[in-house]
């Protein structure tokens, strides 16, 4: 099937190219949320056949903008353009789908109890009569196969069996999938967060693709490297205002981050020299599968690299089910906390507040008798918060309050607040700005150097320097052991494709 051809033969609709005018316009964008302004006036132009980097610190009001062009938010002020007409009365998510605007979310919108098909015709009503299960299939399959070679994922599979990688690529495909209506802008924010190095690649060529063929993205990323690599023109926000909009051509990464005003600095700005303990080790497990030993001495920081989906979480998993075993051959001597990349699912009580979702990791220390002071854990709260710099007026607000990167800093404070010895980290970077990664891998470092030990997965390569070594996986084995000196991209990539002989 042809990237434009329907599920029933005939030729879905192109991405709107010339016929778009003055493509994508919003003007003068406020938004509030009592006494915090999220959008102060904001004004975006995305012409058509184009890619425009959107990027700036957690709470810098990327999201909240996007939202408003999605419909999902209806802004205070201001207007919105598409193709030369108003759109701005009435505007919602109907409308905005009507006039071809898609939302790739951070956090993924899909169903967790329906199939991939099933999610596919949520975002396609025209699929109707007996046979939309099969035509919504062939449609989202189609997508994948484009996008994604070799994707392995089964339309009849149930989202909340797919890895959160292959729900992200769904969610992708779904997004650049046509059938009534043109696709013509896609929002893309954090779209490769999930995903590993080669996945990601695939991704952007196909971004690119959509974007030289007519079509337009705003594409949102932490990761500067990509944005410089995708985007036509880059715009950069903070505190709710735009700070600089210029040709990609016109910035480089120090350059990005100065205009969002970062701490600056590469990750390996806070290694210090690699140090390998020979004391008595602190974790000491079998890798899941593999024959292969994983030791983490009193503090060090592990890395876990490799191909996403190859053993490494559940590495972790394992080493958090033997916690305070220290007899046999698998050792986990001290108290573990579990700091989750996948924060909808495995880390976040939502309902929750600030303070309480910090505070569930250190429940004993908060203690008054048979109860939670409350007072302990607003305290407790309040320090972490101002440590690792969790934007928000007060701990008790609801942890939704606050923007993904800075939920995600409320995990690392609760993992950080408890008493545990042993520290395991998921990919738990994903959707982190510059300047936050930068705070948190300080904190890692000076964790570490107080004795306590970090198993860190992570698909970020500047991330995997920060660590004193490295195991690669592969098929759920431990291919390679490299010390923070052996460590280079291409050996991690070498040893995660290698065939063995």
């Amino acid at each position: 099937m042809t990237p434009n051809e329907s599920v029933g033969g005939a030729a879905a609709p192109a991405p709107v190219a010339g016929e778009a005018g003055d493509g994508v316009r919003l003007s003068a964008i406020a938004k509030r949320f009592g006494a915090v302004v999220a959008l102060g006036g904001v004004s975006l132009d995305v012409p058509p056949g184009t890619c425009v980097g959107l990027v700036g610190h957690n709470g810098a009001g990327k999201s909240t903008l996007m939202n408003v062009l999605a419909g999902t938010l209806t802004a205070d002020e201001g207007t919105i353009a598409i193709g030369g007409d108003d759109v701005t009365a009435g505007y919602a998510i109907a409308r905005a789908r009507e006039r071809g605007v898609r939302c790739i979310f951070q956090e993924l919108s899909l169903c967790p109890n329906l199939t991939v098909a099933e999610n596919a015709r949520i975002e396609h009503p025209s699929l109707t009569g007996l046979s939309w299960r099969t035509e919504a299939g062939r449609l989202i399959r189609a997508k994948l196969d484009e996008i994604f070679p070799g994707h392995g994922i089964s339309p009849g599979a149930v989202v909340a069996d797919l890895s959160i990688a292959r729900r992200q690529m769904v969610e992708i495909a779904r997004a650049f999938s046509q059938t009534a209506t043109p696709v013509r802008l896609v929002i893309l924010d954090e779209p490769t967060s999930s995903l590993d190095q080669t996945i990601a690649r695939q991704l952007l060529d196909h971004i690119r693709r959509f974007v030289d063929g007519g079509g337009s993205a705003v594409f949102i990323s932490h990761l500067l490297g990509e944005v410089l690599d995708i985007s036509d023109r880059v715009v950069v926000m903070k505190d709710g205002l735009v700070v600089a909009d210029e040709p990609a051509a016109h910035f480089d990464r120090d350059g990005l981050v100065a205009a969002m005003g970062s701490v600056g600095g590469h990750a390996a700005a806070a290694s210090t020299q690699s140090r390998r303990d020979t004391g008595a080790p602190k974790v000491a497990i079998d890798a899941r599968g593999g024959g292969a030993r994983l030791t983490a001495h009193p503090g060090e920081i592990v890395g876990l690299a490799g191909l996403a989906g190859h053993g490494q979480t559940d590495t972790l998993l394992d080493v958090f089910a033997r916690a305070g075993r220290t007899k046999g051959a698998a050792i986990v001597d001290g108290r573990v906390a579990f700091v989750a990349g996948d924060r909808q699912t495995d880390g976040a009580f939502p309902l929750w507040s600030i303070a309480e979702n910090i505070g569930i990791g250190s429940l004993h220390a908060l203690k008054q008798g048979r109860f939670i002071s409350e007072a302990k854990e607003g305290e407790l709260a309040e320090r972490w918060r101002e440590r690792i710099g969790i934007r928000a007026p007060s701990v008790w607000n609801p942890l939704l309050s606050l923007s993904g990167g800075n939920q995600q800093k409320a995990l690392f404070a609760r993992a950080l607040a408890s008493d545990a010895d042993i520290i395991l980290m998921d990919d738990p970077m994903r959707g982190v700005d510059v300047g936050t990664k930068q705070e948190v891998y300080k904190i890692i470092r000076e964790e570490a150097e107080k004795g306590r030990t970090f198993l860190w997965y992570t698909t970020e390569m500047d991330e995997l320097l920060i660590c004193d070594h490295i195991y690669v996986f592969r098929e759920r084995a431990i291919v390679a052991d490299l010390t923070r000196s052996e460590l280079t991209e291409e050996a991690v990539i070498q040893a995660s494709f290698r065939q063995d002989a």
